[in-house]
């Protein structure tokens, strides 16, 4: 683990779509102290890009969707600083947050990715059980060591074998859904695309298999993740799980019985 005395330089990326709901009070948090905002779009229909600008230039559009990992690696190559922080547009930076990403870069090290605790929302109130907190995330690193994978969905940062994983303190606020349904249809669609990248690599499930996957998450979330703290939220959470998993595992055995 080395570690050198330039002063390093910050970006922050988003990829988007859709965002403008969320994206002015996520870049009001982090707009004052980085370097670069770089912000890729999918082709947004709403004022996401009249308020991108706002706060950058640095504004591009991808309309071929390639999936999460590789709509990140897109946006990475626009990167020119020495570190990269990834957010999503309906997420917050806290105040501690801010201060401990300042001093990772004041101790500016190399070979090392840092991980951050996010802490979600749903239907307005913070869940701090149901397998969602603590939720240690890698978004901060130098781009020239490492990038994501290739995931459809639930993407994540190649950890080489070289590199150390050190989490930081701060919260990473993330508002997500207030609508149950549509909470919903956004789960159905990464639904999907999980079957989808599943069956193109082989995977096979059946039918019992969807239902024992099922059962378990429910299980998971509401007892083993002690989501019975969070009150009603928590058992909300874990139906919507389990309706995520079952159909995660239907939509893998259909395609593989056409």
């Amino acid at each position: 683990m080395n570690i050198s005395t330039d002063k390093p330089t910050l970006s922050v990326a988003l990829i988007v779509k859709n965002e403008a709901k969320h994206l002015a009070a996520c870049l009001d948090t982090i707009k004052d102290w980085v370097d670069e905002i770089i912000i890729l779009d999918s082709g947004s229909t709403d004022e996401t890009e009249t308020i991108a600008r706002r706060y950058t230039d640095k504004f591009y559009v991808n309309f071929q969707w390639p999936g999460f990992g590789q709509q990140r690696q897109l946006a990475q190559q626009y990167i020119t600083s020495d570190y990269v922080l990834w957010l999503d547009a309906d997420e917050r930076v806290t105040p501690e947050l801010r201060q401990s990403i300042l001093n990772v870069l004041q101790d500016n090290q190399h070979n090392v990715v840092y991980s951050i605790n996010r802490l979600s929302t749903a239907f307005g109130k913070f869940i701090r059980h149901s397998g969602w907190h603590p939720d240690w995330i890698v978004r901060l690193y130098r781009p020239q060591e490492t990038h994501y994978n290739n995931a459809q969905v639930h993407e994540s940062v190649i950890i080489p074998p070289e590199i150390q994983v050190i989490k930081i303190a701060g919260n990473l606020e993330h508002y997500t859904f207030e609508n149950f349904f549509e909470f919903q249809k956004k789960q159905s669609q990464y639904a999907e695309l999980w079957a989808q990248e599943k069956h193109l690599q082989g995977k096979k499930a059946s039918v019992a298999s969807a239902i024992g996957h099922a059962l378990f998450s429910f299980i998971r979330t509401y007892f083993i993740k002690c989501g019975f703290l969070d009150g009603k939220h928590g058992f909300i959470i874990a139906c919507i799980n389990t309706q995520y998993v079952l159909n995660k595992y239907l939509g893998l055995y259909l395609k593989q019985n056409k």
